[in-house]
């Protein structure tokens, strides 16, 4: 019984199972001569056996579950010091944004899907205003026009930017691009002469200031004071008897046109050259109250539409591929910017009809008449020297991609110019601080999932019975179904031409695969308004991206008005009655958004917050400073451009997360029958010419036929078919 009940013991320490000890026990109770053992001694051994076994195994229990929880915190604290090194936002963010997987969800494809609404949030956590407004000051130190060594130092900082938040793809376009800029040896002039064309006065003008693309060469006449120099003031002139031919034109800046619009119209109303000046009535010139000086001109190229000239319709890769031709849209005729104070010298002096009602300006000492004489000796007239110099120039445009998950060959593209005549802080520094900040966030929304799905993987293969417990725990991540491109354009000032030259260079495949396009040019120049250029089908997007979240979601939620605190965009809009109508508006000609509508037929859009009804002075000038941007805004432009920013990622969101995409088609059928209507009033003039509407008319119902067909294909369709989803996502793009 002693040796029986020491092997026993002994087995139980040595790990035995229960079976086991007890059988041995009985092997050794069971021998000759061991039948009259007594039972009680039996009985009492057994019981002692089964006490100690019960506290023996309370003890194994304790000291394995210690060791599991030493093993597991171990690997946990290992791997999440090594999944710090190689997260390399995490020191600069905080910490990554919890978010919780949802019962049933399959983390076989690299991290776990995540709602649109858990999308939203993680956007709001990573979008930082602090980030925006030091790129804006970086980005706007000083002048960096195209082919300049800041310009290329510029170019270098953001390719390098964008290599440190890992991408998939990093890569720079470049073109040989013909610019136009002032001449190095003869600046341009501007001369009082008499009839005789002696010079009689030089009026100064800043080397400074040029329109690009303006013809070169000299213009002699009188001058003519044109308003806006817009189809309906040159009309009104021809009406009036005012005699344009030969005269020289005194246009005011803005009414809606672009100065290549201005050019362009006086060059067709018969007149020889065009002086642009900065009207106070359309620009506050009070420098106490954040005006531009009078002495200060304001600068625009005036190529009547987007791209390198000397190319248009072919990429400018390399000239000598192409036939030697240049754009229809050049002026033949010279144009010089001049600051409000030389406008007053001239219009002062001038002699003729006075002007229509709602034609008088601001400027002082000066009597509103039209012209083209002068007080004074007769004969007097003005002379224009424009002396610019077209010059080659390698731009360079810099790409950035998050590869789609499901659909990789559709992108949705984002842009900002990055040039600048001036240091540019509105022109091209709020738009490449917002690209930037948004390339950051939504990499570090991918990142956020990489890396998460890694850690899981590697606490599973420690510890294998908890991969259910980490999945759950752990961050999930943003995994867009289709490409984000971010692209830093080259040469914008002159006309989009970088944008424009890659189109023209990638056409035939950006027609089915670009799905959208968001321009961040001048996206804050105040912060009272918001306006919206767009295309039409993308304009149920942003009145979703405004109404969606404020639905759903608490105000914390919703794209918060940088300027009225507490309250919505989408709350300011709708008390300001019909809000689609305000906010929308159609692209315009200098937009970076237009080149993609109109030339590539790409969905396009341009947000901006502004002032309402006043401009901010300083664009296209040397004041447009980021000193002078806070001071319009009190100091909030980094709140600002983060709310343009939010807003414009919801969007993008919406076109990378959704199966089918969120664009309503039937949206230009809309549009063509709106625009088609205003031909009937045209058709007369129509008749006249040969000419007949009956066609649009036969076309937009072609297409409303169509667009509603896959519209109720779309709403029958199973959205979990991926083979019947991208048929109808490229039906929608095409």
């Amino acid at each position: 019984t002693t040796v029986g009940g020491a092997q026993a013991e002994e087995g139980v320490e040595e790990g035995g199972g229960a079976r086991d000890t007890i059988t041995r026990v009985e092997m050794k109770l069971v021998q000759p001569g061991s039948e009259s053992g007594s039972e009680a001694g039996l009985s009492n051994d057994i019981a002692a056996l089964v006490l100690r076994r019960q506290f023996d195994r309370r003890k194994a229990v304790g000291y394995l579950t210690l060791i599991g929880l030493l093993i597991f915190t171990t690997a946990f604290l290992l791997g999440y010091v090594s999944f710090r090194r190689m997260c390399h936002f995490c020191s600069e963010e905080g910490e990554l944004v919890p978010m919780y997987d949802t019962a049933g969800q399959d983390h076989s494809s690299g991290g776990s899907i995540m709602y649109l609404g858990e999308l939203k949030e993680m956007l709001k956590k990573y979008l930082k205003e602090e980030k925006i407004e030091n790129t804006v000051r970086r980005m706007s130190r000083m002048p960096h026009p195209p082919g300049s060594s800041e310009g290329y130092a510029l170019a270098s900082e953001i390719l390098h930017n964008f290599q440190k938040l890992h991408m998939d793809h990093i890569w720079a376009d470049s073109h040989y691009a013909t610019l136009q800029f002032p001449s190095r040896t003869q600046r341009n002039a501007l001369w009082m002469v008499d009839a005789e064309g002696v010079e009689l006065e030089e009026i100064s003008l800043d080397s400074a200031d040029y329109c690009a693309y303006s013809a070169m060469g000299t213009a002699t006449g009188g001058v003519v004071y044109v308003n806006y120099a817009r189809q309906e003031d040159f009309k009104h002139l021809h009406t009036l008897g005012v005699v344009l031919n030969g005269s020289v034109a005194m246009a005011r800046v803005g009414g809606g046109v672009s100065f290549a619009e201005k050019v362009w119209h006086a060059q067709e109303a018969g007149l020889v050259g065009v002086l642009i000046y900065p009207d106070p009535a359309d620009i506050p010139q009070d420098p106490r109250r954040l005006g531009l000086h009078s002495n200060i001109a304001v600068s625009e190229h005036v190529h009547l539409g987007s791209g390198d000239p000397f190319t248009p319709g072919f990429p400018s890769f390399n000239h000598t591929q192409f036939p030697p031709t240049q754009s229809s849209g050049l002026p033949l005729i010279p144009a010089q910017p001049i600051s409000a104070n030389i406008a007053s010298k001239l219009l002062s002096q001038l002699v003729g009809e006075a002007c229509p009602r709602g034609w008088q300006g601001r400027l002082p000492y000066v009597q509103c008449v039209l012209g083209p004489g002068f007080s004074g000796p007769d004969g007097r007239r003005v002379k224009m020297d424009v002396y610019n110099r077209m010059s080659p120039v390698l731009i360079n445009n810099v790409f950035a991609s998050i590869e789609g998950k499901i659909e990789p060959d559709q992108y949705v593209i984002l842009g900002a110019q990055r040039d600048s005549w001036g240091p540019g802080a509105v022109k091209s520094g709020v738009g490449t601080a917002i690209l930037l900040e948004l390339a950051r966030t939504f990499s570090a929304m991918v990142q956020n999932g990489t890396h998460t799905h890694t850690l899981a993987r590697t606490f599973s293969a420690i510890l294998q019975n908890t991969h259910t417990f980490i999945g759950w725990c752990l961050c999930a991540g943003f995994q867009p179904r289709r490409s984000l491109l971010f692209v830093s354009w080259d040469a914008g000032d002159f006309g989009n031409v970088g944008a424009t030259e890659w189109l023209e260079g990638y056409l035939s495949l950006l027609h089915l695969k670009a799905v959208a396009y968001f321009s961040l040019d001048q996206a804050v120049m105040g912060d009272d308004t918001l306006s919206a250029y767009t295309s039409p089908l993308l304009v149920d997007l942003i009145e979703g991206a405004l109404k969606q979240v404020c639905v759903f979601y608490t105000l914390s939620i919703c794209v918060e008005h940088p300027k009225h605190t507490g309250r919505s965009i989408l709350s300011l809009l709708e008390a300001q009655g019909s809000w689609r109508s305000r906010m929308v508006k159609p692209l315009y000609l200098n937009s970076g958004a237009y080149s993609f509508t109109a030339f590539g037929g790409v969905p396009a859009m341009e947000l901006r917050f502004h002032e309402e009804g006043r401009v901010y002075p300083f664009v296209n000038t040397q004041l447009d400073s980021v000193g002078r941007l806070q001071d319009l805004l009190q100091g909030r432009l980094g709140e600002v451009c983060r709310a343009l920013g939010e807003l414009v990622a919801l969007m993008v969101l919406r076109l990378t997360h959704d199966s089918i995409l969120p664009l309503d088609v039937t949206s230009y059928s809309t549009s063509a029958l709106r625009l088609s209507s205003q031909l009937n009033q045209l058709s007369a003039e129509l008749q006249v010419r040969g000419l007949s509407p009956q066609w649009v008319y036969s076309a937009r119902g072609d297409y409303s036929r169509a667009a509603k067909t896959l519209q109720e294909a779309i709403k029958n369709t199973d959205v979990q078919d991926e083979r019947m989803t991208r048929l109808y996502n490229t039906r929608i793009m095409r």
